[in-house]
């Protein structure tokens, strides 16, 4: 009986230690784990953000120096006057830059004016105050879009001169693309917009499809760039959109959106139901081009987002399965993302020319005429 109850006791006593032990353990490897995850974290966000330095690759010596490999971009700043530097002044946000007897910090991302000492003054809230002026920087995002630009000036140059030696076959690259310029053309823009009207907006169409999908095809190799990413960027896109939409409207497309209902019934009936339907008509102006910019950058971002973080799940596991696995998993990602690169122009592209083709639609309301516009 004294040796069962001894044994008991010592077995209770020694899960006790354990557990304790492996507690103690457990909380040294949250806080190592917890650190990781905040770098991990910091270097995502980092990833995500335009830059005002062209960063190739990045490494970090014995020493615990961090050595940036890339090259500056120009900084161009209105502040009682224009202001230009090269952003190698910042030392990656490390030192000050004084031009003309002013002080610049890079901060976060952004540039504000300060002192000598480089103090950053901030609200109840913890939002800098202060003074930043106008930032007409060349970024990465901004080389990125003149490369794309040079880009698709130089394959579309090529393609025409190649249409125009032999009798309108493309040679060489252009074998590649003639068959996705005339998907887009076929399938659509002229189902969308129409027969008569779809060729004065092909050269936009085409514009952004290759702009986009180039963009994303450039955001998955090994330099990161996010430029689609980027709020902004899918804004200005967006706007083209609603601003080519709005200025090519025919007046049948501006009569449906002030008298959605036409001849269908009587003004003194239609009175009641035009309180409501005619700001419906007029916020789906806006609510159009918003959905354009918010479904680009979410997905671009939220895919870059996860790719990274899959990655950072293998410095987190460091074991011979947690890393093989979340490798294998952002391989799978990667292999997705490029799916999704081409989609995502696709789906701007096609949407853009519905809205012209919704635009450029002729047919009155009353009329018996078929629409050109091949609704969805």
């Amino acid at each position: 009986m004294r040796k069962t109850f001894l044994k008991s006791t010592l077995v209770v006593l020694a899960i006790f230690l354990g557990q304790f032990s492996f507690a103690k353990d457990k909380e040294h490897g949250d806080e190592k784990e917890g650190g990781l995850k905040t770098e991990i974290k910091e270097y995502i966000q980092h990833h995500l953000q335009d830059s005002h330095y062209f960063n190739l690759f990045s490494y970090t010596k014995d020493s615990g120096e961090e050595v940036h490999v890339g090259f500056p971009l120009p900084v161009i700043l209105w502040d009682d006057g224009l202001k230009v530097f090269s952003s190698s002044k910042f030392h990656h946000g490390e030192t000050l830059a004084e031009v003309d007897g002013n002080h610049y910090k890079l901060y976060h991302g952004k540039i504000y004016k300060t002192d000598a000492n480089g103090t950053i003054n901030y609200d109840e809230e913890h939002h800098p105050t202060n003074v930043r002026p106008l930032d007409f920087s060349i970024t990465k995002n901004v080389v990125m879009i003149i490369v794309t630009g040079l880009l698709m000036l130089w394959l579309f140059s090529g393609l025409a001169r190649s249409y125009a030696k032999n009798n309108g076959i493309p040679t060489g690259i252009g074998r590649f693309f003639e068959p996705i310029v005339l998907y887009i053309r076929d399938d659509i823009a002229r189902p969308n917009i129409g027969e008569k009207r779809y060729k004065k907006y092909m050269p936009f169409l085409l514009t952004i499809f290759f702009f986009i999908w180039f963009l994303n095809m450039f955001g998955l190799t090994p330099l990161g760039i996010n430029v689609t990413g980027n709020i902004a960027i899918t804004f200005a896109l967006a706007l083209m959109t609603f601003l080519i939409t709005n200025f090519t409207g025919t007046k049948d497309y501006w009569m449906h959106q002030f008298n959605p209902l036409g001849d269908s019934m009587p003004w003194y009936a239609k009175i009641p139901l035009y309180i409501i339907l005619v700001p419906i008509e007029l916020l789906g102006l806006f609510i159009k081009p918003f959905s354009l910019l918010i479904r680009l950058y979410a997905n671009m971002q939220a895919g870059h987002i996860v790719l990274m973080s899959l990655i950072g799940l293998m410095f987190i596991f460091k074991s011979w399965i947690g890393s093989p696995l979340s490798f294998a998993l952002a391989f799978a990602i990667s292999l997705i993302e490029i799916l999704v690169a081409l989609l995502q122009a696709y789906i701007f592209t096609m949407l853009s020319a519905l809205y012209f083709g919704f635009a450029s639609e002729e047919h009155g309301h009353g009329h018996d005429e078929e629409p050109e516009l091949a609704h969805l």
